[in-house]
């Protein structure tokens, strides 16, 4: 069964996880987590080599990489991308990219229970890098797609509205920006959780027991801000 190993580095925590995946047996599911602001580039490669030292495996063992490819911080979401990158170009293995916001709602489900989660992360320069989810039984499905906003103009999912909303993420520090409709529909939640690799490894088995693979120089940063000045420049 694969083995994937996952990391990340979008927001102000940087992370590595690896799974192993068995067959009649339960998974082995490794993980080091760690809030350190502008100290990526020295702490991301350390613990990758942690969860594979913990695990007994050599990088070699490995099936696929994973990173989270955004949205977040530009500077981490390429520092997190360079090492993928390297670490699948170099192995010969396929490179996953996981959305940072989806894997924020699989913590917040994991950790909270949460069923519908609106997941903001702080984008700076008075925006939020947000999405809508459902989550049921460990499974994800996206309600809205991701974008980048001023938190003014935040709004629910339609024929959504009326489920129990939470929101978690640094974003939701700016509640107070947001519409009475939201603000009054979305309880808040955990303005503390950042996204983990814990949760992209996860989502990474799933992608890849369906199919998915990818060269590494195929698998890019997401940074939506850049997409949406293209976009209105058309």
């Amino acid at each position: 069964m694969p083995i994937l190993l996952a990391l990340d580095a979008s927001s102000s925590a940087c992370s590595a996880a690896l799974l192993q995946r068995h067959e009649g047996s339960d998974d082995v599911l490794v993980a080091h987590f760690a809030l350190t602001p502008r100290e990526h580039t020295r702490r991301l490669l350390p613990m990758v080599d942690q969860v594979l030292a913990e695990a007994g495996l050599a990088p070699t063992d490995l099936d696929a990489v994973a990173y989270g490819h955004g949205p977040g911080s530009f500077t981490g979401l390429r520092i997190a991308a360079g090492l993928a990158q390297g670490l699948a170009y170099g192995l010969g293995r396929p490179l996953l990219g996981v959305s940072t916001l989806e894997a924020l709602a699989l913590g917040a489900h994991r950790r909270h229970g949460l069923s519908h989660v609106i997941t903001a992360l702080d984008a700076r320069m008075g925006e939020v890098y947000v999405a809508s989810w459902r989550c049921h039984e460990g499974q994800i499905e996206a309600l809205s797609r991701e974008m980048v906003m001023p938190p003014e103009r935040l709004q629910l999912p339609e024929g959504h509205r009326a489920c129990d909303w939470v929101g978690v993420g640094s974003g939701w520090t700016l509640r107070e920006a947001m519409s009475d409709e939201i603000r009054t529909a979305v309880r808040q939640g955990d303005t503390t959780l950042e996204p983990a690799a814990e949760e992209m490894v996860l989502l990474a088995a799933r992608a890849y027991a369906a199919g998915e693979r990818h060269a590494a120089h195929e698998v890019q940063p997401v940074y939506l801000r850049d997409q949406v000045a293209w976009q209105k420049s058309r």
